[in-house]
């Protein structure tokens, strides 16, 4: 039997993994396991319920929600681990008999605990599984460097809101495997990707060319193939280039490796977010890191809206001020061009496309319906040939 006394007590003197108490879940079993030892079954039993949905969320075991918090706590053990810090011999000790008190708590049976609740009606059951906090815990900082800490380890794509990093719940699910053309192209970026990852020298790229040809695709589906390699995309927008350098002081420490992704990315002649990128790209102390790279798509080789009017102006270097400007795209060190297709490449990807979504169509119509739809819609792109696909599988959906 479990002595939910001393149990407790454990749980309300954690160090290393106090930030737990900030976590709905874990306040609730804490308030559970005290409610349930002073005798007050009515209390546990409804905390108990409040968190019930989230165990069921987790296979309806307990166990593997109390191990999934404590591998995505962000702790300062765990910090330091991954900045390949000493933690000490005091911290280690303490980290040793808190996972303990955490494994009693994942493997404490339903019936022990529901034992406690005053209540003789229907009580929503848990299981409990064999585990080893200690083991596990072992296991992730072995391999920090893949799995990352908090909320780098529950997510693998994020975005910049009022300063901070915050993950994004349901990113873009493309992948590898669904894009069609382009291997050369796209073969250029993933091998960067994986120097990066292997901790060789990778260059900073721009992807560009026309629209619709799979340039942010490319780049979203390399951040989800490579996920579980320790690669992780930060997205910003183009006014956010500023809150580069914050970025990178977050993390910089960090075991992970990161791509910043600014799509659709063009300036004006008079832009002030154009100095921010350009620290960067020339290696700025400030404004770069071993662990990250800049990925950036545009339909404009030099990235800049250059007009006319720009360039006869009144400055007089003027000349070398549009030259700053024209030449920001030669500040990446790999530079991609993903061309409008030809007839046989937009005929190519329409057939790859056409046999991922189940179409069952002869190939000659199916290729001159293509035709007939991409020159309605301005001509060919693989975006084109998405679009029409889909849209044959939505005809053939509603036949049905």
């Amino acid at each position: 039997m479990t002595d939910l006394k001393e149990l407790c007590l454990r749980l309300d003197t954690l160090v290393v993994f106090r930030g737990l108490y900030d976590v709905p879940e874990f306040a609730a079993l804490r308030d559970v396991i005290r409610y349930a030892e002073n005798g007050d079954g009515r209390r546990a039993f409804e905390r108990y319920c409040s968190v019930v949905p989230t165990i069921y969320e987790n296979g309806g075991s307990l166990t593997r929600l109390v191990q999934r918090l404590v591998l995505e706590d962000e702790n300062f053990y765990i910090l330091r681990k991954g900045e390949n810090r000493e933690t000490g011999a005091f911290a280690d000790e303490c980290l040793a008999n808190e996972l303990y008190a955490l494994q009693e708590l994942a493997c404490l049976p339903f019936d022990e605990l529901s034992a406690h609740f005053d209540y003789k009606g229907f009580i929503p059951r848990y299981t409990t599984e064999p585990v080893d906090l200690s083991q596990d815990y072992a296991l992730r900082i072995k391999s920090i460097g893949k799995f990352g800490y908090g909320i780098y380890s529950k997510y693998h794509v994020f975005v910049v809101k009022d300063g901070e990093i915050v993950p994004v719940e349901y990113p873009d699910s493309v992948k590898l495997s669904e894009l069609s053309g382009y291997q050369r192209e796209r073969g250029e970026v993933i091998a960067n990707t994986m120097a990066l990852l292997k901790g060789r020298p990778a260059n900073n790229v721009l992807l560009y060319g026309d629209c619709g040809t799979g340039k942010s695709s490319t780049v979203k589906a390399i951040a989800n193939e490579y996920r579980s390699e320790g690669l992780r995309l930060i997205e910003l927008k183009k006014r956010q280039l500023h809150e580069i350098p914050n970025i990178v002081r977050t993390i910089s420490r960090n075991p992970l490796k990161f791509i910043v992704f600014i799509d659709d990315l063009s300036f004006t002649e008079d832009d002030d977010d154009f100095a921010a990128l350009k620290a960067i790209l020339e290696g700025s102390v400030s404004s770069t890191a071993d662990n990250l790279v800049i990925y950036a798509t545009s339909n404009r080789r030099h990235l800049v809206r250059e007009t006319f009017s720009a360039r006869e102006g009144d400055e007089i270097h003027r000349n070398d001020t549009m030259q700053e400007l024209l030449s920001l795209s030669e500040r990446f060190g790999l530079r991609v061009v993903f061309s409008k297709p030809d007839k046989a490449l937009y005929l190519s990807v329409v057939r790859d496309i056409a046999a991922q979504y189940g179409i069952d169509k002869p190939e000659e119509e199916l290729f001159r319906e293509a035709e007939a739809y991409a020159l309605a819609r301005g001509g060919r792109s693989p975006r084109a040939a998405k679009q029409f696909v889909e849209y044959l599988k939505g005809a053939a959906d509603i036949g049905e």
